[in-house]
């Protein structure tokens, strides 16, 4: 061996962090049906029956419930896709993020 070649000291590995997560959150109203909801809880979520009435009625009854957490593009994007499928239907539903904690 040269006194040109280096062997290398140790192992580096780059540690990644984890993107933040973000809670898409659905809020109560008094106009829209139950039904719509469900459905585009559904639709845009991809909750099963079961699940999507379950986060509309507690929705209902506490006035918000979390749907599911992502990532921020991802949550912004779903709760943006929810909110204008109720406004195309007429509906004030409405659907927000915010950070996890």
């Amino acid at each position: 061996m040269s006194d040109t070649d280096v062997k290398p000291r140790g192992k580096t590995k780059a540690k990644t962090q984890r993107p933040p997560l973000y809670k898409v959150i659905l809020l109560n109203d008094d106009f829209t049906p139950r039904d719509f909801v469900v459905t585009v809880l559904k639709g845009v979520f991809r909750l099963t029956d079961d699940q999507a009435y379950r986060v509309m009625m507690t929705a209902h009854r506490r006035n918000a419930c979390v749907v599911a957490v992502y990532t921020r593009d991802v949550a912004e994007t779903k709760a943006t896709q929810g909110t204008e499928a109720g406004r195309r239907a007429g509906y004030p539903l409405m659907f927000t993020t915010e950070p996890e904690q």
